[in-house]
């Protein structure tokens, strides 16, 4: 347990006084950069932090005694900068500029470049500069006379400019006596180019004519001649595209809040002194008056005060049938308003919305995530130190021995250089490119060596209703007619009907009586009859269709029809003319095809299946019996608080938990899921929650994404075998004085090759839901 998860116990008096923060914490290259920054806070009496690495943000709790001054010069005697976040940009209304055209304006921050691109500036020059120096080196027909000097002169800006980032981190890890892999790719880099340097300026190898020969034999050698500029200048370009990869899908991580933020309504049209006036969503205030029309997201949190209408929530509860709402029904912010207009008295407005409340929701499980590390890093908190202490070793025994000081070094420097990463380097980065290539041509995008880790351990997998079991859209599954009367008519005249209004259920008839009945008659003296249905008069028959009560009781037969398509979770509306019911109509959220399937792959893999919905008992029940769902394993009728609670329930009992999502209700839940998957079809805020996205909305893809990642997983570990395997075998020939400069060219070329073919097998992997 870490210090953040530690429950904190305070004093009545001093729990009132708890001041809660967040700050931006910039100069972090790794996981180990937050946990080292987080353990300097949580050291502050008083203080409770939790540092995201993926956001860079830091999460503070803290009381009297201490200011926010305190906690930024904590951060920067750690060695990274922090500060307060900019208040959010706000445009000004025309009163502002009226009411003080005096006020100073804040003074702007200087633009910073963008780390991405910085980063992609770098990774360019190392590439460009790399691949000549490593090409000279290995071919030794492209070795022209004084071809070293080039070498020297490409490989310079790629061990400087290029490789700053690391030297930059090794620097600062040293201050505080950690070591990284920044610290091993530092040495290692500006060992192989120093000792080429002393090489071509004091020893052998800047002789006009000097040749690499390939000479693969074990012997001991004096050093003078050796140069290692490819390695310097490729093992700089092999870690640059890894964290150029790295950080692009970091960046990704918070967009699950803007997503939620931007969801809202931006503008509103407010009552006052009874008229319209249009101003910012955030410059609205509890008991304001504001106007929503049809097709309208509501603004903000409130309560009905004037008209009726049906609300649009699927986004935010996952209610398939939208709410019919009237005078003292309260609606949510971000929801859409499908039927008629509306007044609304706001009463949580800003910070105290559920949208807001969701997007901290989102935040907190994402934050949960900060602790997860990459593979190579946990391996290489032992490996760095040990490679380190084995140069200083080789170093003091062969100065020890009498051997002089060239061949003492000549081994320190072989066993920096042999222990640098290269293979490592392409170890995640290609397997991760393959897999996510290969992922994306299937329609799955994975965003981060991170999330593979995950797909190896969960055993459950819950799977949101609306929009990912079933289609998300409402349509006519039963039309069941009084006798005498033809299915074709009924909906010949209830599509007419219902063709002229906007309601999701009136849609849902229009459309399959269009592509049933053919063309549809016209409409006169149509009228709505909120809450209930429509009525009018089509080819001179007065026609009613809804919920209200018919104008005669249901025939025998239709009222046992009924009752079971209200068991299984069914919307029924009744169609009647002439003073008689003639015919019922089923609406329902209907199940994709696949998902049955999709389901029995799931199970293959190994996962338990839950469905979880906001929508009603019955509705979930039919359709989990429909996709082959146990009862057991239903949970219906929740909030989107209450998704996150269900999640985190089965994380209490020993799961590890896979939820599938669309909506902005799955957000939350997807954030705090161990491996969160998100449907393209779905909003932007799932999207960016999830860990892995399926493009096609197809459930089947969802196992064939868990397949992939854990192949892809598969693969980076069997690399970073090879890789690491490779530099332990090599290293006691280093430290033996052994180490020809051709062989560690040779072994490490070779390394690389087989990690990149390795990779590239993940170019075979098939789909199952084709």
């Amino acid at each position: 347990m870490t210090p953040a998860d530690r429950p904190q116990v305070l004093p009545p008096a001093a729990a009132a006084a708890v001041t809660e923060l967040e700050l931006e914490i910039g100069g972090m290259t790794c996981a180990s950069c937050a946990a080292r920054v987080e353990k300097k806070l949580n050291r502050m009496d008083g203080v409770t932090a939790t540092v995201n690495y993926a956001t860079e943000k830091a999460k503070v709790a803290f009381g009297d005694g201490i200011g926010v001054t305190d906690l930024i010069a904590t951060v920067e005697a750690t060695g990274y900068t922090a500060a307060l976040p900019a208040p959010p940009a706000r445009a000004a209304s025309p009163g502002d500029a009226a009411a003080d055209p005096s006020a100073p304006s804040a003074p702007s921050a200087p633009s910073a470049p963008d780390e991405l691109t910085t980063l992609r500036q770098r990774l360019v020059t190392a590439v460009a500069l790399a691949v000549p120096v490593i090409a000279m080196a290995m071919v030794p027909a492209l070795q022209f006379t004084n071809w070293q000097w080039l070498s020297l002169t490409l490989a310079a800006p790629v061990v400087t400019y290029a490789a700053w980032p690391f030297h930059r981190a090794a620097w600062t890890n040293l201050r505080h006596g950690a070591t990284t892999m920044d610290t091993l790719i530092s040495l290692g880099t500006l060992a192989a180019f120093g000792w080429s340097v002393w090489a071509l300026f004091f020893g052998e190898a800047g002789m006009p004519g000097m040749k690499h020969p390939f000479e693969l034999t074990v012997a001991r050698g004096e050093g003078s001649a050796n140069l290692y500029l490819e390695v310097a200048a490729g093992v700089t370009a092999f870690i640059l595209a890894g964290r150029f990869f790295e950080a692009r899908s970091k960046r990704r991580a918070g967009a699950a809040l803007r997503a939620l933020m931007e969801l809202g309504a931006k503008d509103v049209a407010v009552l006052r002194d009874g008229r319209e006036a249009r101003i910012a969503t955030a410059d609205l205030a509890v008991g304001d008056l504001f106007v929503v029309r049809p097709g309208e997201k509501i603004a903000t949190d409130g309560v009905v005060r004037e008209g009726t209408s049906a609300v649009d929530a699927a986004l935010l509860t996952g209610e398939s049938v939208p709410a019919e709402v009237g005078p003292g029904d309260t609606v949510t912010g971000a929801t859409v308003n499908a039927g008629g207009r509306l007044v609304v008295e706001a009463v949580r407005v800003g910070a105290d919305t559920r949208l807001a409340h969701m997007a901290r929701l989102v935040e907190d499980a994402q934050n949960g995530k900060a602790a997860a590390q990459r593979l190579a890093d946990r391996i290489s908190a032992v490996f760095v130190p040990v490679v380190i202490l084995l140069a200083l070793g080789a170093l003091g025994v062969w100065l020890a021995l009498g051997e002089g000081p060239v061949a003492a070094f000549t081994a320190a420097v072989a066993v920096l250089i042999i222990a640098c990463p290269c293979a490592l380097g392409l170890a995640t980065p290609t397997a991760l490119m393959v897999g996510t290539g290969r992922g994306a041509q299937l329609g799955i995008l994975i965003k981060g060596p991170e999330v593979l880790e995950t797909t190896r351990r969960v055993d459950t997998i819950v799977l949101d209703k609306t929009g990912t079991v079933t289609t998300g859209v409402m349509t006519l599954t039963g039309v069941h007619t009084a006798d005498g009367e033809r299915e074709k008519e009924v909906l010949r005249l209830a599509g007419a009907l219902e063709h002229a209004s906007e309601h999701p259920i009136a849609r849902a008839v229009a459309t399959a009586a269009l592509e049933r009945a053919g063309d549809l008659p016209d409409v006169a003296d149509f009228r709505a009859l909120p809450g209930l249905g429509v009525q009018g008069t089509v080819d001179g028959r007065a026609v009613t269709v809804g919920r209200q009560a018919p104008p005669a009781p249901l025939p025998e037969k239709l009222v046992l029809a009924k009752a079971e398509a209200e068991a299984l979770g069914g919307t029924v509306v009744t169609v009647s003319w002439d003073g008689r019911p003639r015919a019922l109509l089923v609406v329902a959220d209907a199940v994709k095809p696949t998902s049955a399937r999709a389901v029995a792959m799931l199970r293959g893999l190994g996962l338990t299946p839950v469905l979880l919905t906001g929508d009603h008992e019955a509705v979930a029940r039919s359709v989990a019996a429909e996709v082959g769902i146990d009862a057991a394993d239903v949970v219906a009728g929740v909030m989107p608080e209450e998704k996150v609670a269900v999640v985190r329930r089965l994380q209490a009992q020993g799961r590890s938990v896979a939820m599938v999502g669309d909506g902005v209700n799955d957000a939350a839940a997807l954030a705090q899921a161990d491996l969160g998957l998100a449907m393209g079809t779905g909003t932007d805020a799932a999207i960016e929650a999830s860990d892995l996205t399926l493009v096609r909305g197809d459930l089947r893809v969802a196992a064939d994404a868990i397949r992939l990642s854990r192949r892809t997983l598969g693969t980076i570990k069997g690399n970073l075998f090879w890789a690491f395997g490779y530099n332990v075998a090599a290293l006691p020939l280093a430290a033996a004085g052994l180490l020809n400069p051709m062989i560690a060219g040779a072994a490490m070329a070779f390394s690389s090759v087989f990690v990149v073919g390795n990779s590239l097998r993940l170019r075979g992997f098939r789909s199952l839901a084709d």
